[in-house]
């Protein structure tokens, strides 16, 4: 599997399991991890952390082959709220240290300034528990004003992507400045599997729609977590490395974007907090 090299912190693969919406999370960690992904994806927000760290330690997998991203909840953007529940979660999840650890959205709207939380986030990955920090959901303008203010890089942008909504401007701007791509949802919410001119390249292929539609983001450079519950999905979603598609395939898949009439969720600036 491949690893992308970030601009600290160790390289990521670009091949990851997502644990969102997993109450069944030990399981199914440890079976993603049975099936070979050593990249996992969670949020204090999922509350599934502990479940996470239950399933590392089941699988029996070193942690030095893992790579462990979790992410800075919407309430928790005070600078000492962001120290202190970084603790928290290393102690959910059984470790010393996560690879990434991720502001998971801007919140423009509240009181403290993102600006402040990322310089908090920058003095964990000082301290050593985190060993690289990044962002999630970030527009051009949130990731401007942070590098503006701090003259640090995300090591990550964790977006929205996938064929209907392609996101290239913001992508552009990420490649532009050294940081990784990772695209959330990257089946569209499972909506994308069913546009006919994927469904129509899959059967000619002999591959599944989401294998087609993931090897599309494997070859634009992006990391991808999807999700699954079963464990023949999660070995498909992982059999997509030793073919390619061709220009004129994704070409086909390009014609899919939509701009922002292709989003599934709202634009990060229109977000509010979540109880």
């Amino acid at each position: 599997m491949d690893h992308l090299p970030l601009n600290s912190g160790p390289s990521i693969p670009q091949i990851g399991f997502g644990t969102g919406g997993t109450p069944e999370a030990a399981e199914r960690v440890a079976a993603a991890l049975q099936a070979g992904y050593r990249h996992l994806d969670t949020a204090q927000r999922y509350g599934n952390e502990s479940g996470v760290g239950a399933g590392i330690r089941a699988s029996g997998v070193p942690r030095e082959d893992l790579f462990v991203t979790t992410k800075l909840d919407d309430f928790h953007h005070a600078p000492a709220d962001v120290d202190r529940t970084l603790d928290e979660s290393l102690a959910r999840l059984g470790l010393d240290a996560v690879d990434l650890f991720l502001v998971h959205w801007p919140m423009p709207r509240l009181e403290v300034s993102f600006i402040d939380t990322w310089r908090a986030m920058l003095a964990a990955r000082d301290s050593g528990r985190a060993r690289a920090v990044g962002v999630s959901n970030f527009q051009q303008d949130h990731l401007e004003r942070i590098i503006e203010a701090t003259g640090e890089v995300p090591a990550v942008d964790q977006i929205e992507i996938h064929p209907t909504f392609a996101n290239d401007q913001l992508r552009a701007f990420c490649r532009e400045h050294g940081i990784v791509v990772t695209a959330w949802s990257p089946l569209g919410k499972g909506d994308d599997l069913a546009e006919p001119a994927v469904v129509a390249l899959a059967e000619r292929l002999g591959r599944s729609p989401a294998q087609v539609i993931l090897r599309w983001h494997l070859q634009r450079g992006d990391v991808i977590i999807p999700k699954s519950s079963r464990p023949e999905g999660m070995a498909a979603n992982l059999d997509i490395l030793d073919w390619r598609l061709e220009a004129e395939d994704v070409a086909a898949l390009e014609a899919l974007d939509r701009g922002e009439a292709g989003r599934r969720t709202a634009h990060p600036d229109e977000i509010e907090l979540r109880g």
